[in-house]
């Protein structure tokens, strides 16, 4: 009896409890399910997607079209632009033609003032004339928005044939100072219903203001409230890059819709040629926001792979 109460009892063996999992891949607790933190993830993500176009575009039109100095430096360099060049040659040789007596040597000079005219083309004197022609469209533009007339973006030459016109005058060029400078417009793009553009141009400049931090919050926001953050940074990484191409499609789509609405007095490859210098920077910032959106994609997948598994 004295060996049975003194004998030890077997030691249950203590219950062994795994380690908890670290936060750090699935987020901080929260008091939603993770299938609701998901499903909201992913709509923030689609979001993300489709406002990153809207806000190139706000922004785009707030702070571009709507900057006289940006905007003439956006079309500043057209200005080399050879299928440009040849418009506004075109168009002032035209202008010119005949608003000069000068008898026996009329044709002579015809000659003489195209032929001056695509030297000129070339010069810094006729892009500093191209920029001011710009910058006076710029104020036109503004100015049909304001009031409700217009129905066309045009460029006012008067700047160039000034120029040209000094520039023979200083060669002493005969009769160069009987050329008129007169206020001769090139029509570059046409707008069908000025209310209707007004209105739109101010909503994408207030939207400009916002839309754009909007949007990065909620790229952030879905990462934040994700399950797993590391696929969430890779499908908002994705969405970035699907977004860049939808920004992209637009402009090209836009395009083309512009140029086959183009009358015929307009010159296709000069419209098409001022069409991209507008919308340079929305195509610069396709490309810039596909590569973020790539790279931090593919950084987030990368670390998946590096990551030991238990």
């Amino acid at each position: 009896m004295s060996r049975i109460i003194g004998a030890r009892m077997p030691r249950r063996p203590k219950a062994h409890h795994p380690p908890a999992a670290t936060p750090l891949a699935r987020g901080p607790a929260s008091a939603f399910p993770g299938d609701v933190r998901t499903i909201l993830s992913t709509v923030l993500i689609v979001l993300v997607a489709l406002l990153v176009p809207a806000s190139a575009v706000a922004y785009w039109a707030d702070r571009e079209l709507g900057d006289a100095d940006r905007y003439t430096a956006a079309m500043s360099p057209l200005a080399e632009n050879p299928k440009v060049q040849e418009v506004v040659v075109t168009q002032v040789s035209r202008a010119l033609a005949g608003q000069i007596d000068a008898g026996p040597f009329q044709i002579g000079l015809d000659t003489l003032l195209g032929e001056a005219l695509h030297s000129f083309a070339g010069t810094s004197a006729y892009r500093t004339a191209w920029d001011a022609a710009n910058r006076a469209a710029h104020a036109a533009f503004l100015d049909a928005l304001t009031t409700g007339r217009g129905d066309a973006l045009t460029i006012d030459l008067a700047p160039v044939i000034a120029q040209v016109r000094g520039d023979l005058v200083a060669d002493e060029v005969p009769f160069a100072d009987r050329i008129p400078v007169t206020h001769l417009t090139v029509k570059v793009m046409e707008y069908d219903n000025l209310a209707d553009l007004r209105k739109g141009l101010h909503m994408l400049e207030v939207a400009g203001v916002w839309l754009p931090v909007l949007t990065l919050l909620l790229a952030a926001a879905a990462i934040a409230v994700a399950v797993h953050r590391r696929r969430a940074v890779l499908a908002t990484g994705a969405g970035l890059a699907v977004g860049a191409g939808l920004l992209w499609l637009a402009v090209e789509v836009c395009r083309r819709l512009t140029l086959d609405d183009l009358p015929a007095d307009i010159d296709r490859p000069a419209a098409g040629a001022v069409y991209d210098a507008l919308t340079a920077y929305l195509r610069t910032t396709a490309w810039v926001v596909l590569v973020i959106g790539l790279a931090a994609a593919l950084a987030a997948w990368v670390m998946g792979r590096l990551r030991p598994t238990p």
